[in-house]
């Protein structure tokens, strides 16, 4: 997000927490400087939001949550941190006037003593912080009731002649000794500090001082005052919010961001072993025994990989909605799954349902040293896809070479939309022969984009959600071709064939996307063929019946030759079936095999056609094991090189 829509967005949020004195196009600027400010120093950015007086109870947590999703968990840390100290900070230095105050009502006591200690005491008694003067030696000279209440005596009185360092926790007594010491020697005009205080119960309390010093008329220091303030719920809150930010609410375990910091102070030690848990069929809880339910078993699982976790001396963390990483020095790896999946495997009941989970597991075993936690965490995640993919209660190695290709083949996936928008994915043609006549039937319209084939193009728009868009546009630009073509040649046009992808022959429009074009192109339906994906037939679409019952002829791609393929030939009217396999070769014994499979096809009434064959000798080869077509003997040609082939051959012969 640009720094000024994140600068406007935070002005907004802040200025619904806190009355701000200035206008909005003001306060966006401060914000903006703010922002460009914020990663090199966080503590000057809170304290012009104290200056802004950004202070109200939601302040902190508006900017949090605005600011989160840009910068990292390190930055709003030390932001919150900084925020909360020049809030205390502004507090003390509302009451360096009281302060002033009675500095001042003390030099006035011999000119106008009743006066000046009447307005002294009650400045002193009803101040909000806890006030003590002391001797240099540390013994109390007076101290207010706030302070009293502070540490839980009765009153200021029972300070009296009482040293108040007994008050302070004994591991502070060295530091604040050297406070005091450099305020008496000059060294500082104050110091501020934040420590604990032990309460008469024994109770600590953590409290923010300020020590300064009086000095008589000669400039001789003579008693020490120290201002305290109960900031024990302020602690708290601020402990709280550093654990929220830092831990998954449900579970209690570290969550993504405080794991990757967990993971980067362990990469300058031992050599390591990351675990990523993904739990299997985890949904299946969820959707049949609700998310309460499955809530409760993400808590037991986290109990139990906890105990595993403490065993091994690892770091245990929830990263996801079902997934959790695990941290160890580098051990042997398949012991540490198996412990992980006994751990799990082991039923338990959760609201009277017995329930046993297992875990896929991708693993990243002693990464180079150069590695970052990032880098790690994703390469965990590739080797748990991988893992996924194999199956349940699976785990894989990640493999730097196979990363490196996935990789490859994701970049070119998420750079599909603008290549498509930039005109890089063209159509082109490839014709179909039959192989008894050697005639050309038609022309199915394919994608081409780079060195990829139209095959490889729609599994990548199919892995981005790409594929239906982009079948759309070929289906319409297709059919406007093949109107062109039907427009100039008459009879002599090929006839469009167009295989569709797995997502795309199953979408619910894809009868009205289908009639849509034939309108708007005005293509003659009988001049085009839809080729399903098989997939979708099985699983029980009826676009086939539709398309049919729309007088649009339709085959089926991807034909295997299965008993349920088979079994869709006598349900679905379809008119030819397309199987993507190496010619089978008469001396091979699988020649015999795959004459009997297509003399079952045609005995169903309906064509077997081959994609991708590409050499005159496969071409053959499936004449002779009974195929009727074959796409692929000549290389796939832009619309406008077919055309300048169809206008060749309608030309007659030149005289001789």
């Amino acid at each position: 997000m640009e720094l000024p829509e994140l600068a406007a967005r935070w002005m907004h949020a802040l200025t619904s927490t806190a009355y701000i004195p200035l206008s909005h196009a003001e306060i966006q600027q401060a914000l903006l400087d703010s922002l460009r400010e914020l990663p090199e120093s966080p503590e000057s950015v809170a304290n012009r939001l104290v200056s802004l007086h950004a202070t109200g109870p939601d302040s902190l947590r508006a900017t949090i949550e605005v600011l989160s999703p840009t910068f990292e968990l390190p930055v709003l840390a030390r932001l919150s941190s900084a925020y909360a100290q020049a809030m205390r900070l502004d507090a003390f230095d509302q009451q360096e006037q009281i302060k002033v105050a009675i500095v001042r009502a003390k030099q006035r006591v011999e000119r106008t003593l009743q006066i000046s200690q009447a307005r002294f005491q009650e400045v002193f008694d009803s101040a909000a912080q806890g006030i003590a003067i002391t001797d240099l030696t540390g013994r109390c000279v007076e101290a207010n009731d706030t302070l009293a209440e502070i540490v839980g005596l009765d009153s200021g009185a029972d300070f009296i002649d009482r040293e108040l360092r007994d008050f302070y926790h004994p591991d502070d007594l060295a530091v604040l000794g050297a406070s005091y010491r450099k305020v008496s020697e000059g060294h500082a005009d104050r110091v501020r500090d934040q420590r604990k205080l032990i309460r008469a119960d024994g109770e600590p309390v953590w409290v923010h001082l300020v020590v300064s010093v009086l000095r008589d008329a000669d400039g001789r220091p003579t008693h020490h005052v120290t201002m305290v303030e109960d900031i024990s719920e302020l602690h708290l809150l601020q402990r709280s919010l550093d654990h929220q930010l830092l831990h998954d609410s449900l579970t209690g375990l570290s969550n993504r961001q405080h794991f990757i910091s967990r993971v980067e102070r362990q990469l300058d030690g031992e050599p390591i072993t990351l675990y990523h848990l993904g739990l299997d069929a985890f949904s299946v809880v969820n959707n049949g025994l609700g998310h309460e339910t499955g809530d409760k078993l993400l808590k037991i699982v986290a109990h139990r990989l906890g105990e595993l976790a403490a065993e091994k001396k690892a770091v245990l963390a929830r990263i996801g909605g079902d997934e959790f990483a695990l941290l160890t020095v580098s051990d042997n790896v398949t012991s540490t799954i198996e412990e992980i999946q006994a751990a799990l495997g082991e039923p338990t009941f959760v609201d009277d349902h017995g329930i046993a989970l297992s875990v896929s597991i991708g693993v990243v075993d002693r990464p180079p040293a150069f590695a970052t936690a990032g880098e790690l965490m994703r390469c965990a995640n590739a080797a748990l896809r991988q893992a996924k993919a194999r199956g349940k209660r699976q785990w894989a190695l990640h493999d730097p070479h196979d990363d490196a290709r996935r990789r490859g083949r994701y970049a070119l996936a998420a750079s599909m939309p603008g290549a498509w928008e930039h005109g890089e994915i063209e159509i082109v043609y490839a014709p179909v022969h039959d192989l008894e006549t050697q005639e050309v039937l038609g022309a199915v319209a394919r994608l081409h984009w780079d060195d990829l084939s139209h095959n490889d193009t729609m599994a990548l728009a199919d892995s981005t959600g790409l594929s239906l868009p982009i079948g759309r546009w070929l289906l319409r630009e297709a059919c406007a071709q093949a109107t062109r073509w039907v427009e100039e040649f008459g009879d002599g046009a090929p006839t469009l064939h167009i295989a569709l992808g797995a997502l795309q022959s199953r979408d619910e429009d894809l009868v009205a996307d289908v009639k849509r074009a034939l309108d708007e192109t005005g293509l003659p339906p009988e001049r085009l063929r839809i080729a399903l994906d098989i997939s979708s037939v099985l699983a029980g679409d009826d676009n086939a019946l539709v398309l049919h019952d729309s007088g649009i002829v339709t085959s089926l791609d991807g034909f295997h030759g299965g008993h349920d393929e088979l079994a869709v030939l006598t349900e679905v009217p379809i008119r030819s079936v397309i199987t993507r396999a190496p010619a089978p070769r008469p001396d091979s014994p699988l020649y015999q095999a795959m004459r009997a499979l297509i003399r079952t096809v045609h005995d169903f009434g309906v064509r077997f056609g081959v994609d991708e064959v590409h050499t005159l000798d496969d071409a053959e080869h499936w004449r002779q094991a009974g195929a009727d077509g074959v796409i692929g003997l000549l290389p796939a040609q832009s619309a406008d090189e077919v055309t300048e082939l169809l206008r060749a051959a309608s030309r007659p012969p030149e005289a001789s």
